[in-house]
């Protein structure tokens, strides 16, 4: 059952369209993700559907529910913003607190809940972001992790239908941001949550999501869960997006590409004739000079697991791939490239 809809919402600041005429469905306890570079309309659809930002056409329904005319806070969402905008003069309990008058039972009470079950409920979310005992604690003194997990726990306060995430991790340092997003996604799952994230961090929506949307100049380029998504890019602008810089026109006839590069294998079945393709770094195997594409390496890279190399074919242009610590030749070196069929996708559209 779809828990959020939109249908044909269209955004325009002056001649700008922010949104397109989009359409998106969010199942209820799904986790979307919404990747997209910027100005491609991710942090308008949030305010969108917040009630934030009027839609110039088009309708947003929550529950089967249109929203037109229904304001903010009555629109039972939850919304945490990139910078977290907790109350510097509060604690942390009254950060927390403050999330709970926004529910719908108790906004008619002019002090939000009854204190004891206030108090009782602001411990149960900080022992569910894993802050127990910080009620006291001023948010100043906060790491950037811990006043994340504060942001977050004032947005689940008031029970919201959904939630929604606007670059939540943004700020923080990478590893914390690995190990909170994998937090996040437990967390989520256990409460059954329904949630719709904007982010500019592929690693952080591919593992925090359920199905993943790139967006592109206010439409939607693809949606797919994220292993979709990963292993078969719907366009050039997908699988540049997503940061493979191996794309080049091709002539595809049966099982077999041509390039720029010669001839490169395709995987069976794979649209024929003409055709943008993409080869996976992965699928760039090195071997000895005088077999496959001649190449030299212009630069590598240390990647941790494995070295990344770019290659300069006599024509063409560079080739990004991947090898092993042990067998990384040396810049400047001269070797063969082949390729693998199964890191090679042939683009359904090259726009």
């Amino acid at each position: 059952m779809a828990l959020l809809e939109l249908e044909g919402v269209t955004v325009r600041f002056g001649s700008r369209t922010a949104l397109d005429a989009m359409d998106l469905e969010v199942a209820e306890h799904e986790i979307v993700c919404v990747l997209g570079p910027s100005g491609s309309g991710k942090s308008t659809l949030l305010r969108v559907v917040a009630g934030l930002q009027r839609a110039d056409a088009g309708r947003v329904l929550l529950a089967g529910a249109d929203q037109a005319g229904v304001p903010v806070h009555r629109r039972g969402v939850g919304l945490m913003f990139q910078d977290h905008q907790l109350f510097p003069q509060r604690d942390v309990a009254g950060n927390v607190a403050f999330g709970l008058r926004m529910r719908p039972r108790d906004r008619g009470d002019a002090l939000g809940a009854r204190r004891d079950e206030q108090a009782r409920r602001v411990d149960e979310l900080l022992e569910l972001v894993g802050l127990p005992g910080a009620q006291r604690r001023p948010v100043a003194a906060l790491s950037g992790g811990e006043q994340q997990r504060v942001a977050l726990a004032r947005a689940l306060a008031p029970e919201p239908t959904l939630l929604m995430l606007d670059e939540p991790l943004g700020q923080l340092d990478r590893g914390l941001r690995e190990r909170l997003v994998v937090e996040l996604r437990g967390l989520f799952g256990r409460l059954g949550t329904t949630v719709l994230a904007v982010t500019h961090d592929q690693g952080e929506a591919f593992a925090l999501a359920d199905r993943v949307v790139v967006m592109r100049d206010g439409h939607i380029a693809q949606a797919g869960t994220p292993l979709e998504v990963w292993q078969r890019p719907a366009s050039e602008f997908v699988a540049r997006f997503l940061g493979f810089d191996n794309v080049v026109p091709a002539t595809v006839s049966g099982a077999v590409a041509g390039t720029v590069w010669g001839k490169v294998p395709v995987p069976d079945g794979s649209p024929q004739g003409e055709r943008t393709l993409l080869v996976r770094p992965s699928g760039v195997h090195v071997v000895e000079p005088g077999q496959g594409l001649a190449a030299t390496v212009v630069s590598r890279t240390f990647r941790g697991s494995h070295v990344a190399l770019r290659l300069r074919p006599a024509e063409g242009p560079l080739l990004e791939a991947e090898c092993s610590l042990r067998d990384a030749p040396e810049e400047g070196a001269g070797v063969g490239v082949v390729f693998a069929a199964d890191d090679v996708v042939v683009l359904e559209s090259g726009a």
